[in-house]
């Protein structure tokens, strides 16, 4: 994937105007594992599969709780994930201690956006190798945002990002109008995981590795690992 002069950093443009190593940094993240986001009219989960780099070593994590009414799941470079779900509890810290009120889910999204667009556009740095599907409720309602190196982020009703996510992302498209009418929120894990297994090619869904949050009205960021994800499987 060699480009000659125009992908050595990220601030020089091809002729055709692209930058090469925020397609690449992009590229990153479908060498992480699956992770599914979905969002109903008032709740908003998360299901993600995880994985160990081999039997002796645990699986890694891949939801990260923010705030009481906000979490992420990641796909990529799980050091970045962390770097920047570092930066986004601040900014929830920062919003309930100066102004007493959470941070908005939108707002939290701009913010991410920001961060990552810095380092497309100065020397010294490398652009994120990680997404994020960030999930919160919030006087707006339930929120589903996903953020690319790129600095885009976008607010959507299903996504799937990571390796193979196509399936899962095929599955959320035909099935948008049932689980956006869904009212509880074990019916929407349960819609989660169905698109999980549109992902799958040799792997089984356990209770080692199936990752699930969920956050909604009257429900705060919660996770599920473990013998908990049991019923949803």
């Amino acid at each position: 994937m060699f480009r000659n002069n125009y992908d050595g950093d990220t601030v020089t443009f091809s002729p055709t105007g692209r930058l090469f190593q925020v397609e690449y940094a992009l590229e990153a993240i479908k060498q992480g594992s699956v992770t599914v986001g979905l969002r109903s009219r008032k709740h908003a989960v998360l299901v993600a599969l995880k994985r160990n780099a081999d039997e002796l070593s645990s699986y890694q994590r891949k939801i990260i709780r923010c705030d009481q009414h906000m979490g992420l799941a990641l796909a990529g470079l799980a050091p970045d994930a962390r770097v920047l779900s570092n930066y986004l509890r601040q900014q929830c810290n920062y919003a309930r201690l100066v102004y007493n009120r959470p941070l908005a889910v939108e707002r939290a999204g701009a913010l991410l956006a920001d961060k990552a667009q810095r380092n497309t556009q100065s020397y010294g740095g490398r652009p994120y190798g990680v997404g994020l599907l960030v999930v919160g409720y919030d006087n707006a309602g339930p929120h589903l945002v996903e953020f690319q190196p790129s600095g885009n982020t976008l607010e959507l009703y299903g996504a799937a990002i990571g390796a193979r996510s196509q399936g899962a992302k095929t599955h959320l498209e035909r099935q948008m109008d049932e689980y956006l009418e869904v009212q509880t929120a074990d019916e929407l894990i349960k819609a989660g995981v169905e698109a999980l297994r549109q992902s799958l090619k040799d792997e089984t869904l356990t209770v080692d590795n199936l990752s699930i949050a969920v956050v909604g009205e009257d429900l705060p960021f919660t996770q599920y690992d473990g013998d908990k994800v049991q019923p949803y499987l």
